[in-house]
């Protein structure tokens, strides 16, 4: 599935159930939420704490340098294993958007060049040039 409406996925992430105020949207999600560009998942920063109890319900995928649960379209990552430096702080000052914490533009920068892939400097480009719209 591709191109995914970001209401949608947001719906998805709903019926897992997850605390709000527990998990954060990053990668592509708050460029999506603002119109900037389509998506094809989302991923969701969530608490250690209730990563590992739903890594007991959900099997793990393993990448090299971290852990995540996939469940269709959403891709749950623990806290301690995204490249966000200090997640509680990020977290309570993330954008709310749909009713769902985002992480702020200017993190996600950071967190994009950080990753340094082609697409993240795409995405910078996106955002930056949006926020010079604003």
């Amino acid at each position: 599935m591709s191109n995914l409406d970001i209401k949608q996925l947001l719906e998805k992430l709903e019926k897992l159930r997850i605390p709000r105020g527990k998990y954060l949207i990053y990668g592509s999600g708050p460029l999506a939420a603002r119109g900037l560009r389509e998506i094809d998942d989302l991923d969701v920063a969530i608490d250690d704490e209730i990563y590992n109890k739903l890594a007991k319900k959900y099997p793990e995928r393993q990448k090299p340098k971290f852990s995540h649960i996939v469940i269709g379209e959403i891709d749950l990552i623990p806290a301690k294993d995204t490249l966000i430096e200090n997640f509680d702080q990020t977290l309570a000052n993330a954008d709310i958007i749909f009713g769902h914490k985002f992480v702020r533009l200017d993190d996600l920068i950071r967190w994009k060049k950080k990753m340094g892939r082609k697409k993240d400097f795409e995405d910078i480009k996106l955002i930056e040039k949006f926020l010079k719209q604003k």
